[in-house]
């Protein structure tokens, strides 16, 4: 039996993803404690086009779907498109299936940063003060690690992965001497945020993150020629005229400014950078040209599908999005391992 070209397998890939993301988003906002019908939905699409004749839909779905969910699902959406191709970034990178841009020690800073609103009381004037905080914390933990990168001519990937672990255990000792100082409900105020989810999620979230995390994707998708030579090694990728230590450093700073704005709107969410791109790799090769915007479709539909299950498989409580991941990613990373050391005993 003839085997589909790959042409045509990435072209399956793309539909799925793309008829699934639209499911998902149609699914996150007309499913939750209270269902809205799909007509209702259309009716305010209607209307919002200008298209007379279309009867007034109900009062209370418009703002369960324009105040509360709507904002929800577009940052969940934005969020995991965002985390899914810095992932794919630091695996092209690094060479590496099992990198992330958690290695980089971006969410340390963004937790410290967190912390720090949480405890000073700040995080209560507003509801931009705590992801504002968090994108601050976030952005010195990279400007730390890359000011320490900078140190060097030629930086190695691996004083990254030292400067980023450095980075993470000053901020973490930070972040638990502050908590030891905290009242308790502050503490909770503290683990609760670090559950990651996108409960309360407003279009103000969305107006702050959205200036940084949509230019940030994009100029990670221009460096898919970049991402592709790196296959070859550094060496081999310089041999062919790229300026290997800018392309690093360029990639690296993007990848920990979007990082830092991800986590800035959802808290800190594991294993989409990881398993995403991972699993895409398989289907649609390993080409950054195809592989970038899919992980971008995969990671949002993934991640508004973690946040549907955590708000519908418990009623009337919601699961925290980062519980949802954890458990899908952690199974699949110890899968990663296990067989990383059976092909090297081979």
């Amino acid at each position: 039996m003839k085997q589909p070209s790959a042409s045509a397998r990435r072209a399956v890939v793309f539909t799925v993803l793309g008829v699934g993301l639209a499911a998902a988003l149609l699914a996150g906002v007309t499913v939750g404690a209270v269902r809205v019908p799909v007509v209702e939905l259309l009716r305010m699409a209607a209307r919002a086009f200008g298209v007379p004749g279309v009867p007034v839909p109900d009062a209370m779905h418009v703002t369960i779907i324009t105040a509360l969910r709507l904002p929800r699902v577009l940052a969940a959406a934005l969020v995991g498109c965002s985390l899914a191709v810095a992932g794919v970034a630091m695996q092209g990178l690094f060479r590496n299936p099992m990198a992330s841009p958690e290695i980089l020690g971006i969410s340390a800073g963004g937790s410290l940063g967190a912390v720090a609103a949480i405890t000073t009381g700040l995080a209560s004037a507003s509801v931009l003060v705590l992801p504002a905080a968090t994108a601050a914390g976030a952005l010195l933990a990279a400007a730390l690690i890359y000011g320490i990168a900078s140190v060097r001519s030629g930086t190695s990937l691996l004083f990254i992965v030292i400067a980023g672990m450095a980075v993470s255990s000053l901020f973490n000792g930070l972040v638990s001497g502050m908590l030891l100082f905290s009242k308790q409900y502050e503490v909770n105020a503290y683990l609760f945020w670090t559950m990651g989810d996108f409960e309360g999620r407003s279009w103000q979230h969305l107006a702050l993150a959205a200036p940084v995390l949509l230019p940030g994707v994009a100029a990670l998708g221009l460096f898919s020629r970049e991402l592709n030579l790196f296959t070859l090694g550094e060496e081999g990728a310089r041999s062919l005229g790229m300026n290997v230590e800018t392309v690093k450093r360029l990639l690296l700073a993007l990848s920990a400014i979007v990082t830092g704005a991800a986590i800035s709107v959802s808290g800190p969410v594991g294993f989409v950078g990881l398993l995403v791109p991972h699993l895409l790799r398989l289907l649609v090769g390993p080409d950054h040209r195809v592989l970038v915007p899919a992980s971008a479709l995969g990671g949002a539909a993934f991640l508004l599908c973690c946040d549907l299950v955590g708000r519908t498989v418990a009623p009337p409580f919601q699961i925290r999005v980062g519980i949802i991941t954890a458990v899908l990613g952690s199974p699949y990373l110890l899968w990663l391992v296990v067989r990383s050391q059976r092909r090297g005993r081979a």
